[in-house]
Order: structure tokens, then sequence, then C-alpha cells
């Protein structure tokens, strides 16, 4: 982080129960008007600048446990909100209970319960697309600190707190997120890697079967593709679990042989 320790200190959070997989979805409208996902976008008129390309399946959170994942040192709860089914995360110090919120994307009173009940201190964006930060205005407003990458900073009309900067380390209580500046879908793209765990944070930049998508302002496929190759495909074992913006999970090895074919497609 940029002239403020990004350190986060909190006080215990109460222990998340159940087992290290994810809670069962279901596939229930979120926005609550009976429309199936692509219709809702039809409703509002919402532009699918995420992952349409690749047919991944979106779902949203059904009532219930939110813990997603969790080893000896990490939890990782999920939650999904909004129109286009955003996937929301804490990350949260096992050890010592302190956690972090992965995008402030929407219905953000769910997310100021979620917080609340996991020691979320401030909360890390992968990028500024509107999708992804809907809810922050409200999350300043109870508190926390919103972090993103400075060349994202204006979509949020100075609704911030700090800069994220490239291949820095967060610290949330006793893990380590390396962040990764990875511009393509848009200039400030983060991902964030939990150091001595196979999660990676990919927000919009990585998605099953393919790129997020780079056909609007900021966005530029070439840098995209340089991104996924010299940055992640080239950095990350096979093994490494990817968890997107949006729908499902993936992993390194499942995605990255076919980086030249998504080159030679163009999206």
């Amino acid at each position: 982080m940029t002239d403020k320790t990004s350190a986060v200190a909190a006080d215990g959070a109460a222990s998340a129960s159940g087992g290290a997989s994810a809670g069962d979805l279901a596939g229930e409208d979120l926005a609550g008007n009976g429309l199936s996902p692509d219709e809702t976008a039809e409703h509002y008129n919402i532009e699918h600048y995420c992952w349409p390309q690749h047919g991944t399946e979106r779902r949203s959170a059904a009532a219930g446990p939110t813990l997603y994942y969790r080893d000896s040192v990490v939890e990782v709860h999920k939650v999904v909100v909004g129109p286009i089914d955003n996937n929301v995360f804490v990350v949260r110090c096992r050890q010592t209970g302190d956690a972090v919120l992965v995008d402030a994307a929407n219905e953000h009173e769910k997310l100021l319960e979620l917080c609340g009940a996991l020691g979320v201190r401030h909360v890390i964006e992968t990028h500024g697309h509107w999708d992804h930060i809907a809810a922050v205005p409200e999350i300043r407003e109870a508190g926390y600190d919103v972090h993103v990458a400075e060349p994202d900073a204006y979509m949020l009309d100075n609704a911030y707190d700090q800069f994220i900067d490239d291949e820095s380390v967060i610290e949330v209580g006793r893990l380590r997120l390396h962040t990764l500046l990875t511009p393509g879908h848009t200039p400030g793209s983060m991902c964030f890697q939990v150091e001595g765990t196979p999660l990676l944070f990919s927000g919009d930049t990585l998605f099953p079967g393919g790129p997020g998508a780079t056909n609007f302002e900021g966005g530029h496929f070439p840098t995209i593709i340089e991104s996924l190759d010299k940055l992640i495909f080239s950095r990350f074992a096979p093994e490494t679990v990817v968890l997107p913006g949006h729908g499902d999970d993936t992993t390194i090895g499942r995605e990255s042989p076919h980086l030249q074919e998504w080159a030679d497609r163009g999206w």
C-alpha cells in the first residue's frame, strides 16, 4: 500500500464452522425480479464486459454458510452479489481472526454483515468497474478503508483511501497477500496471491476459458494476453487455484495450455 501500513489490525472475529468445501449454491435470481442473469442484464441495460464469451456459469449464493475454502492458515468466505453475479471474497487469517474483503461489489447490507462477523478491516479492489465497486460508498461510510490500484482510482470518483502498489505485500494477520498488477481488462487490474497457499484471486483478468473482455474503454486485448503470459502463467504453478470475479474457479494448469488459442481467436 502507498503511504500507510497495509497490516490489518483487528480484534478476533467469530470462527466459522464447517469444512473446507463450498456451500451449496442455487441458480436463484439474486435481483429478486424473477429473471435469469441474462434477462436481468438486458432488463437493466447492463453491459456484459466481464466474461460473457467463455460461457461461465453464473450462480447466486443460497442462504447458509459462506465458508468456501479452509486450510491450516487461511479461510476464504464467498458470497455472490448483484445483478451480474459478482464473487465477493473474505480472506481471513485463522490464527488471528483478521480479514480483508476482496471487491465491495454490491448488496452493501450483506457485505457489511459479513465484514462485521469476520473481522474485516479494509477492502481491496481487483479493479474499478462499476459492478465491482457499487457497495464502496456504504462500505466507506461504515468506516472501512477501500484500496485500489492508482490507474483505476478515477473510476471510484475519489471514493477510495489508499493505492495498492504492484508487487507489494498486504499483511492480513499473519497472512501475506502478494499484489500483482495485470493490466488489460482495465489499466489497474490487480490479482492477489495468498503466500503459502494455492490461492490466486484474479478479478476479471482470468476466467475458465479465457481472459476478461477488453472491448470497452480502457481494455486492451494484447495487454491482457501479455499479462497472462508473463505475469500469471509463467509465475504460478499448474495447481494454483484461480478464484475469479464472476463464475467458477479454475486452475493455472487447466487454462495456461490455451493461451495461444485465445490469442489467435482474438478474445
